[in-house]
């Protein structure tokens, strides 16, 4: 078999053991590991046409895969200004303006990753940024992705001026007179107003969708459980040309309102796709968020909201689980609140019933998890149902005396029990670890460090929030290779290094293990592999 690629003196890194192993060089042929061994013996399996790279000592881990992105969405949605550094609102405004004095006439201001915590104590609403956005249309997106704050002319653009009455969870914001305050929650809500913004062509969609891809691909990343309902076309586009990075696993989603022919479609997608992606399982919304006050709790916010679930009969919700488990499809539901959680297993738990003993029952997945009972964690081992979590969500959107948004709104008592990575994985969860992008970093080191430390990533001296929830090293590791390979079903041939797998490769320039985990994110990434292939190289190899 003609062999593509050579790596010599490596340190192949082995996550289930976190041990070295005894050989140091690896061969790869037809998008698999065909041979590992010493260098020379290696070397000489190499032809023309191979690709042979000498690690010099680095280390191989496989390839990391990202349990929770949102490559598509996430593309449309991080464009225009990038609001994550702004801390207050001076910050904020003057951030804006300078984009303001930048802009044509009537032209549209977008901004993605707004945090809560800028407006402080204050409602989050347009009016203490009046005086900057006065006549510009704004779209200013929140950092959960589920709400979305705008200006006035924005709302005056779309015809949104009072309240609105929706299918499912989502509301226009309005202050005690019904005028709108510029505060958009949820996906219906937001949708008012982003139709009414020039839409982007679907070269510069594409495009966009390459460039975030190839930037994961430089971060380390082979791979990613995607979450996104719509843009299936563009990865088949990218794959047949040979342009897509990451080997993706796509959950179409499945919306409160969906009739029996839409979720026969979505059985139907099923296992379709290409080289490299494939739709493999069903995403669905359990609830919104803790800081926009549409999570769903067992008892209220500290405002006496995120008390009612995504789907306005959590009874439907249940009869599409059992409908998809019966159909043999995984599902993958959001649930952040304690409530949302708790239904959601409770669903598992009937559909399970519903099909005792079944060979080939699918296996699924819980996104988030941000707050959850002790009662509630051992579920998941006994269910088999996987927690995906988002580590630095905890890091960078909370903080560790609580003064944060999510906290306050939750009180000491839930806030205290946030993203418990470590209990559950000491239940006997199966945890997968991921970014959520464009919520947070998608650079898989981050995530990891997060796990590890969970401090706020831009300032590495202030305390973690919950750091007895923390993961080791090897945890981590095994978060972003083996464990995500074990949720889909691919532990046979994928997240090791050995004969058969699948070459999907990570190389760093020392010992993920031993790096300390506040030096984590800045380990060089020195080479990824996809399917046998570099998709990035650093130029000292």
């Amino acid at each position: 078999m003609p062999v593509d690629l050579v790596l010599l003196s490596a340190r192949l890194l082995d996550p289930a053991t976190g041990a070295f192993l005894p050989e140091c060089a690896l061969a790869a042929a037809d998008g698999r590991i065909h041979a590992l061994g010493d260098d020379a013996g290696i070397r000489a399996l190499a032809g023309a046409g191979t690709t042979v790279v000498d690690l010099k000592g680095a280390v191989v881990t496989p390839g990391l895969v990202d349990g929770h992105l949102h490559p598509v969405h996430g593309a449309e949605l991080a464009r225009g200004l990038d609001l994550s550094g702004c801390t207050d609102l001076g910050t904020l405004r003057e951030t804006l303006s300078r984009e303001v004095r930048r802009l044509a006439p009537g032209e549209w201001l977008h901004g993605w990753g707004l945090d809560p915590n800028v407006f402080g104590d204050g409602p989050v609403e347009a009016a203490p940024l009046a005086p900057v956005l006065d006549g510009v249309p704004a779209l200013l997106q929140m950092f959960d992705a589920h709400s979305m704050l705008v200006s006035p002319r924005a709302l005056e653009l779309a015809g949104v001026d009072g309240p609105r009455t929706f299918d499912q969870a989502a509301e226009v914001v309005c202050d005690t007179e019904g005028r709108p305050t510029g505060l958009l929650l949820e996906s219906a809500a937001c949708h008012l107003v982003e139709r009414a913004a020039p839409q982007p062509t679907r070269a510069g969609r594409r495009d966009r969708l390459a460039t975030a891809l190839r930037g994961m691909a430089a971060s380390g990343l082979t791979g990613g459980h995607v979450m996104d309902g719509e843009g299936l076309d563009l990865l088949a586009e990218l794959d047949a040309a040979g342009e897509l990075p990451l080997r993706l696993r796509v959950a179409p989603w499945c919306q409160p309102g969906t009739d029996a022919d839409a979720l026969h479609e979505l059985i139907r997608q099923q296992h379709t796709g290409g080289r490299l992606w494939q739709v493999a399982g069903v995403k669905l919304f359990m609830d919104g968020t803790v800081d926009n006050g549409t999570a769903w709790l067992e008892r209220p916010d500290c405002h006496g909201g995120s008390t009612h679930a995504f789907w306005p009969d959590p009874a439907d919700y249940s009869r599409i689980i059992a409908e998809l488990h019966r159909a043999g499809v995984p599902t993958a539901t959001h649930a952040i609140g304690d409530a949302a959680v708790r239904h959601v297993l409770d669903s598992v738990e009937k559909a399970l019933a519903a099909r005792p003993g079944a060979a080939a029952a699918p296996r699924h997945r819980v996104e988030h998890i941000e707050t959850v009972p002790d009662d509630t964690l051992g579920r998941f081992a006994w269910l088999g149902v996987v927690a995906s979590m988002q580590p630095t969500h905890c890091c960078d959107f909370t903080r560790a005396d609580h003064t944060d948004n999510w906290s306050r709104r939750l009180g000491e008592e839930r806030a205290a029990r946030a993203w418990r990575c470590r209990d559950l994985w000491d239940s006997g969860a199966l945890v997968v670890l991921g970014s959520d992008w464009p919520v947070a970093d998608h650079r898989p080191l981050t995530v990891m460090a997060g796990a590890r430390h969970r401090r706020p990533t831009r300032d590495l001296s202030r305390p973690p929030h919950g750091p007895d929830q923390a993961l080791t090293a090897l945890e981590a590791l095994q978060g972003m290779t083996v464990n995500p390979a074990l949720a889909t079903g691919d532990g046979h041939h994928a997240g090791r290094l050995a004969v058969g797998h699948r070459a999907d490769l990570t190389v760093l320039a020392d010992n993920p293990l031993t790096t300390p985990a506040t030096e984590l994110a800045e380990l060089p990434v020195l080479l990824t592999v996809l399917d046998g292939r570099p998709t990035h190289r650093d130029p000292a190899l």
